[in-house]
């Protein structure tokens, strides 16, 4: 952990903000780098119930196109003397995630949770959740 990469998966929420915050200081801590990590979800639909008048590829574009601009203002305010990495991959977030760590052997993972419970919490599949059962190296969610 204490020479290995940070890995911080970012929606650009606020939370995600918030965790990001402890990733830095984690990160300034061990002085090790920082991958921050956004995945574009696969769009839902398929040709039988297409709503949109653009193709699951034109959106996935455009999704993609979009998490850059927002990777590259967020990157652009992180003053720091840290080494820093914007990636995006396209996919199921936790399996991204998980991954993205064992590809880079991170030492740590640090997510955010938007703790969704009961009923709200059956609806939305649990990235953290999923995150921390499966990763192979210590996982910091924040709330």
């Amino acid at each position: 952990m204490r020479t290995r990469q940070i890995l911080c998966p970012t929606d650009f929420s606020e939370t995600a903000s918030h965790a990001m915050s402890y990733a830095f200081e984690m990160a300034n801590f061990y002085n090790v780098g920082i991958r921050i990590l956004h995945v574009v979800d696969k769009p839902f639909g398929d040709k039988y119930t297409r709503v949109l008048a653009v193709t699951p590829e034109e959106l996935a574009s455009r999704m993609e196109g979009e998490a850059a601009e927002k990777m590259r203002k967020l990157i652009g305010t992180l003053a720091s003397g840290l080494s820093v990495e914007g990636v995006i991959r396209h996919g199921s977030p936790a399996e991204e995630i998980l991954a993205s760590a064992k590809m880079i052997n991170a030492g740590m993972i640090v997510l955010a949770c938007h703790g969704h419970t009961g009923f709200s919490h059956f609806l939305h599949a649990n990235v953290a959740e999923a995150v921390a059962n499966e990763a192979k190296c210590p996982v910091l969610v924040v709330k």
